[in-house]
């Protein structure tokens, strides 16, 4: 028997804009309203507005708060030590170094902090870091309380100019203040200088019989109503993982281009995997995600890249036409002594293209990146 995908509290505000709904990690959500270009355009040109509701809240909270998510999560929660509404971005891991989710931690007070995982995952994260607390806390510690939160749904609002539409629809000119990766809280709403799209905006957490009009609001604002391809299409130019994709259990944050999410300065501060990733800082990793700009073709999940003498190099994780660069980019899991600038080839339908070895991002907050438009003209020439 299927099960019914997950519907967000938006569901019939999407159709009635017009949207195709597809079912993404067992929820049903808007693929595009027409046009994913022109989706994907408003947000590098103006603003954008996605409905996130599967990304699922998990508040954690108690006297031990913090002390747990130091062991729980390889980057350090200590980094925001009274810093109320500063946010991180970091993975989890297991006790072999391969990632179970990336997600942002938001400290609220010494001793409440709010996690937001990726759909895929909440579930399984959830009973996870469960069954980690009361492991870690033993008979010396006091387990700290761990609150899923149905009640809440995420809007993003994306954009060079959604930090000002948002403020001037919430009336929050304080918003504008507000430095990346840092929130605030008001008026039930919890809003976080963040995004997935490589452009400035924020993630709006709110009781979801708040969605409706805070949606129709943005959009009477001028905001434009942007689903996942868009989503995908904006984070890959900007150099984002997916899970599932670009990270798996099988691959460590050195192997996914993201070693600087873990935090080993403190040698006093033991946290799950901890031993595993030292041992492969150490040693040096064997692989390691790059980013690829084809000259032509556009490269799927799954793609075999070759040197120029034929011999294996890994495969691509992510791939597709990127908008704002006009041509396919790709992330890829290569050899780690691939070096950047290589020309290597991608297997597409028993042909190879060609295909330079960058480091990601491609793009980032309105201008493509200065290695990539250089490795662009060199190619052409």
């Amino acid at each position: 028997m299927t099960v019914a995908a997950r519907a967000t509290p938006l569901r019939a505000w999407h159709l009635a804009q017009g949207a195709r709904m597809v079912e993404f990690a067992d929820w049903e959500l808007p693929l595009h309203y027409g046009s994913q270009l022109a989706e994907h355009a408003a947000v590098r040109e103006a603003a954008g507005l996605f409905d996130v509701s599967h990304m699922r809240p998990l508040d954690v909270s108690g006297p031990q708060a913090r002390d747990f998510l130091r062991y729980a999560l390889a980057n350090d929660v200590a980094r925001l030590d009274g810093q109320d509404g500063k946010a991180l971005y970091t993975v989890m891991v297991q006790e072999d170094g391969g990632i179970l989710d990336d997600l942002i931690v938001t400290r609220r007070t010494a001793r409440e902090y709010r996690l937001v995982l990726n759909a895929a995952r909440a579930e399984s994260d959830t009973v996870h870091l469960r069954c980690l607390a009361r492991r870690w806390a033993g008979s010396q510690r006091a387990a700290p309380e761990i609150q899923e939160r149905p009640d809440l749904g995420i809007l993003a609002c994306q954009g060079p100019v959604a930090a000002r539409q948002l403020a001037a629809v919430l009336d929050f000119p304080e918003l504008l203040q507000r430095k990346p990766f840092s929130t605030l809280e008001r008026d039930q709403l919890f809003l976080s200088r963040t995004g997935y799209t490589g452009e400035d905006g924020f993630e709006i957490i709110a009781p979801g019989d708040r969605l409706l009009g805070l949606a129709d609001a943005l959009v009477a604002a001028g905001v434009k109503p942007a689903g996942l391809a868009a989503r995908d299409s904006l984070r890959l130019e900007a150099g984002l993982n997916l899970y599932g994709q670009d990270m798996t259990v099988a691959d460590s944050p050195a192997r996914s281009n993201l070693d600087w999410t873990v935090d080993l300065r403190d040698p006093e501060r033991e946290f799950l995997g901890r031993s595993a990733l030292a041992a492969e800082r150490a040693q040096g990793a064997r692989q390691a995600l790059r980013g690829l700009i084809l000259k032509d073709g556009i490269a799927r999940a799954g793609c075999a890249v070759s040197s120029r003498e034929g011999l294996p190099l890994g495969q691509v994780t992510s791939g597709l036409f990127a908008p704002s660069l006009r041509r396919g980019i790709a992330l890829a899991r290569l050899t780690s002594d691939t070096p950047l600038g290589a020309t290597v080839f991608v297997s597409l339908r028993g042909r190879e293209h060609v295909a330079l070895v960058v480091q990601p991002p491609f793009w980032r907050r309105g201008r493509p990146c200065h290695d990539v438009e250089e490795r662009i003209r060199e190619h052409d020439t």
